[in-house]
Formats: C-alpha cells, structure tokens, sequence
C-alpha cells in the first residue's frame, strides 16, 4: 500500500515538474548576466532594467491589458445578457443560436483572422488599437456564453417570477436573483475571457496595425534574435498571475470574516478594484501621449512633406531602434514601425489593403510587387546618398534599373561549423553534402525553409536554385529525404542562433548576418560558402503605389543609406551593410568585423544566385519540403 502512495506522489512530482520546468527555466534565466539561454554566468538584473526602458515593450505591454480588461468586461456583459436571453427564447431559436454561438470556438484561428482582417478591409476601416479590440470582444462573447448557459439550465424558472411576485421589478429579478445564481458561471466566463485575449496572437496579428501591438505579436517579432528581455517580462507576468490567484483565494475568506464581524467587504473591493482600473487606464493613456511628444514642431515636417507620421514595415529585429528615433528627432515626425516574420505574410497583409510609406522586403518578393504593380518608382534627386551604395549592389536582376528598390542589407546562406569538430577540408572537398555524412548524424540543423533547403539541395545536385523543372525538383527532394531519414537533423528557425553559439551542434545552415553574429559571440563557429554556389540575397527599400506619404519616405530611405545610419545599423543588427564605405571599414583589418567571414558576401562569384519569383515552383517546393519533413 505504502508503495503504491509512493508511486502516486511520485508520478504527481513528475507531471508538475514537466509543466512547471520550463517556467521556472525562464524565470531563472531573467536573471542571467549574458544573453545566453542555457549557460548562467551569474546574477542580473540588466533585462528588466533594459525591459522597462524599452518603449515599445512598455507600449504592447499597456496595449495588451488594456484590450483584455475592456474586452472582458464588454464580452462578459453582453455574453451573460445573451444567455439569459436565449433561456427565455423558444427551444429552436435557442438551438439554432448556439450552434452559430460555438463557430468562432471551433474554427482555427487563422480563418477567423483572415475573416476579420478582410471585413475591416471591406468597411474600410483603418486597423489599429480599435479593430484588435473589437475582434477580441468578438471572439470572447462566446466563452461568455458557454460558460453561462450550464448554470442557467440549473436554475429553477420559477425563481424570476418568484421575485416579481414579491415586488421586484424584472431589472430587479435579474440583478438581485438571477445575476447572483450565475455569479460562478459568470467569473468562470469572464477568467476565460481574459485569459483568451491576453494570449490571443493570431487574430490580433492580423487585425492590427498603425504601431498597435500586443504582448503576444512583440514577442514574435522578437524572438529573429536572443532576447532576455522577453524573459524579464515572462517573469513578471508570472508574478502578476501568482498574485491574482493568491488574492482569489484569500478573498472569500477575508471576506467570510468580515460579514461575521458585520463587516461588509464585497462592495468596498470592488469599489478599491475599478478605481484602480480606472487609474491605470487614465495613466497609461497620459504616458503614450507623452511618448508620442515630438522633439520638433510637427507643422514643420507637413509643410515640408505633407505629413508628420511615417508607416514603416519591415522584419523582426532588423534595424537599430536609435536610428528610427534620430529621424523622428531630425524631422519632427512620428515613425509607426511594424515588423513581419516573413515575406510571404508581408505580402497577405499588402492583399489585405494594409498602407505603408517604406517596405524591406527581400529580392524575389520585390520581383513579384513589381510585376504585380504594387510599387512607385523612385525619385532619384531625393535619395542623394544612393551614391554611396556598394558597387556589388547595382543592376541586380530584379530590379536592373534600380527604379524600385534601394539595397538595405544583403548576405549569402551557408553553413556554420564548430571549427575544433569540423575540418575546413572535409568542407572544401564535400560543400554541401558534408550534410550527408554519417560522422555528423544527429549533429546538425536544418533551416526550416523550402526556398533555403531546395536551394542548397538543387546546387549540390549541380542545378540552379532557380530551377522549375519537376524532374530537378523532385531529384532534390529525394536528396532532402535521405538526410531526413539518415542524419536525424534538427528543424530549426531562429533558435539556431542561440544553438550555434552555445555548441549544441557541428554544423547549421545559416543566413550570413546570423552566423555573423554567431562568429560574434563564439570564435569557434566559423562560416562557410560552398563551391557550389549559394544564395546570395538582397532585401531592399522600396515605397508602395499607395503610399501615403512618398515625399517623408524618400527622406527615409535617403536617412538610412547615410554612413553614421548605415553604420550603426550594421553594428546592431549584424548583417551587411549596402554602404560602401561602411562595408569596407567594418569588414577591414581592425574593424569591427574583422577576420568575420561571414561579413563580407563572396561576390562575383558566378553559381552564386538571386531567388527569382515563380510561384509555381514555390508551391512545388512548399509540397515537397513537408513530404521530406515527415520522412523525418
């Protein structure tokens, strides 16, 4: 018997401890004194200081509350009004609504996104802080309702009339008999409801915009680089809710006490809670609008541009923020900066009818606004510094005349190794089968990229990464599947970076900035470009047909070429820079990267190759890249 408890107490140990890991991980980590995630060199407290010094962090931390607390105090009042309602209505009507009521429950989230962002697109409505509130408000009445609706059907019918027999009004009934009955039900609905848009990142991905972030989309566009800030926030968030449960608790007994020493507690709380709601609300909308105050008289930047607010979009984690506010300094102007993950969800958003003044989006993506006539020529007398662009740079295929797109930073996929594990030799000789070989099994990453896998499969194959043959293609998937199947790679997207530098693995294929800066941060990574030829890709500046400021973004784009600008946008984000002179300094005999391979692109080098945009063999690619994951 005794052994049988032991086993149990054992096996309850266990689950708690795999549940409840990974968040004390984080929360020890918050304290780490380097960017590491899985080596502690000792106690700081550098990333919380740096996390509420971070505006925007601060901004998507108010944001988020905000939203949640309004969305469920409105989706928990009209929720528990409609579920009173439809226990009063007839058995069809009730059946027939609650059926549509648990639609939003069951569809995936990416359909009631999309859905969402294409009626707001409809109506014309600007997205921003309204239309993420709205659709949290939206996709929490049902929760609401299904949390009430048990408790409604154990309540006796005859209780309202009960109530109204004895001269209650049926406000009255409500408020004093029917509201109290369901309070359980309503607490649960309202905790769901909170729980659901603090956490919520699909919908809100889609259905904002204007600057407007939660926690849940900051996050995402951060997590391109290591960022310890995030576990700062992690933790406190953890706080919050350890305190709120413990509260939750220790109410209902404070409470007890109180009414058996006639007391009263309940109202006095929650008088106590709104205001405090009420505080924090007044108080963060004070501190935005003093954080959108402007070093310069905006009068000046709409005389001289026509406008005082820039949209920028570009990706995650890929400009030094300094720079955004030395141009909102210079010009008295407010940026909105939004981030993508990826081009091909920049692209929905465009579809989506979402307007910017400046995108960064890569070489093939550019080709494809391009044909489709998504973007303005450029005025050349406005962007004096063009001047200064690397050579290396000009007359690139998908734009020759350069009448679109401005370089912004430009690299090569290769592979890091750890050079005391992997010999250069064996490189030299292999290139990229050296994926292939038994040694390194179960040592090495994969990037989780069908243009990237396909590319490095078609070039060991001695094809071009540009082929749209099917016979090539699936000859390169057949050569993807043998590694799936024989070499147990790991799958990877921007952890690597942390991987890599930790040396959890021999070998990775990498984006050159990020095995720049893995080089950075651990000199026993070293970067290589295969004799096969590799991708060497450009993302660039460029300003949409339906921009609404083309002057300001001009100025913008001009902004970021300038040697101070370009320079410290390479040293922050640790790709190359299209400024001549910077790339040369920064990669000479005591710059910064110095001895970084990974820096300075191979170019001219003919098997190297821009990705050019076809869509058919995206979509071949797309099949055949999840075929080979499986095989795995």
């Amino acid at each position: 018997m005794r052994t049988h408890k032991m086993m149990r107490r054992i096996l309850l140990g266990a689950t708690f401890l795999f549940f409840y890991f990974p968040i004390l991980y984080m929360l020890v980590f918050s304290f780490n004194d380097s960017r590491s995630l899985t080596h502690f060199d000792g106690f700081s407290l550098q990333w919380y200081d740096k996390m509420f010094h971070d505006a925007g962090m601060l901004e998507a931390i108010y944001y988020t509350l905000v939203t949640a607390i309004i969305a469920t105090i409105v989706a928990t009042f009209i929720g528990t009004l409609t579920a009173i309602g439809l226990s009063k209505s007839r058995r069809i009507i009730r059946e027939v609504v609650s059926q549509i009521n648990n639609l939003p429950i069951m569809n995936p989230e990416i359909v009631t996104a999309v859905g969402m962002m294409l009626f707001y697109v409809s109506i014309h409505m600007e997205k921003g802080f309204m239309t993420m509130l709205l659709a949290h408000i939206a996709f929490c009445i049902p929760y609401v309702i299904l949390s009430v609706m048990p408790k409604l059907r154990s309540l006796d019918d005859n209780l309202a009339e009960a109530a109204m027999d004895l001269g209650a009004t049926p406000f009255q009934a409500m408020k004093k008999v029917i509201v109290p009955q369901l309070m359980p039900g309503i607490v649960s609905g309202a905790l769901i409801a909170f729980t659901m848009s603090f956490d919520d990142f699909t919908i809100s991905y889609f259905v904002t915009g204007n600057g407007v972030k939660n926690i849940s989309t900051l996050v995402w566009t951060m997590s391109k680089r290591i960022n310890p800030s995030i576990n700062a926030l992690s933790a406190i968030i953890v706080l919050m809710i350890t305190i709120t449960l413990v509260m939750v608790n220790l109410l209902p007994i404070i409470k007890e006490k109180a009414e058996k020493h006639h007391h009263p507690l309940s109202k006095r709380v929650l008088q106590v809670i709104s205001l405090c709601v009420v505080l924090f609300l007044a108080g963060g909308l004070a501190w935005l609008k003093n954080g959108t105050k402007r070093s310069m008289d905006s009068s000046d930047a709409i005389a001289a541009f026509g406008s005082d607010t820039l949209k920028v979009y570009n990706a995650g984690q890929y400009i030094d923020p300094a720079i955004n506010e030395a141009f909102e300094e210079r010009y008295g102007v407010k940026i909105i900066y939004d981030t993508f993950d990826s081009n091909e969800l920049m692209y929905t958003k465009l579809q989506g009818g979402e307007r910017y003044d400046v995108l960064v989006p890569s070489d093939y993506m550019i080709e494809r606004l391009i044909q489709e006539d998504y973007l303005q020529p450029l005025d050349h007398s406005l962007i004096p510094n063009e001047q200064l662009l690397a050579p290396q740079l000009q007359g690139l295929a998908f734009d020759p005349t350069q009448s679109y797109a401005i370089p912004y930073f430009w690299g090569t996929v290769g592979i890091v190794y750890n050079k005391s594990q992997v010999a250069l030799a064996d490189l030299e000789k292999e290139g990229y089968n050296i994926l292939k070989n038994p040694k390194y099994k179960g040592r090495l990453y994969l990037y989780d990229s069908e243009r990237d896998s396909f590319m490095i499969a078609l070039k060991a194959l001695g094809y071009s990464m540009n082929s749209d043959a099917e016979a090539q293609l699936h000859e390169a998937y057949e050569w993807l599947r043998d590694i799936m199947v024989s070499m147990e790679p790991e799958i990877v997207t921007d952890e690597v970076i942390d991987a890599m530098i930790n040396g959890n693995k021999d070998l990775a294929v990498v984006y050159s900035g990020d095995a720049a800066y893995i080089h950075s941060q651990n000199e026993e990574m070293e970067y290589f470009m295969p004799k096969e030829g590799t991708n060497l890709w450009v993302d660039a500046m460029v300003i949409p047909k339906n921009a609404d400021n083309p002057l300001l973004a001009h100025a913008y784009i001009d902004f970021i070429l300038a040697y101070e600008n370009s320079r410290s946008n390479s040293l922050y984000v640790g790709y190359t820079s299209s400024n001549e002179e910077v790339l040369e300094e920064l990669s000479a005999e005591g710059g910064e990267f110095a001895g970084n391979a990974a820096y300075l692109p191979r170019s001219d080098y003919e098997l190297d190759e821009l990705f050019h945009y076809n869509e058919q063999a995206r979509k071949i690619m797309s099949e055949l890249w999840t075929k080979a994951k499986i095989a795995k």
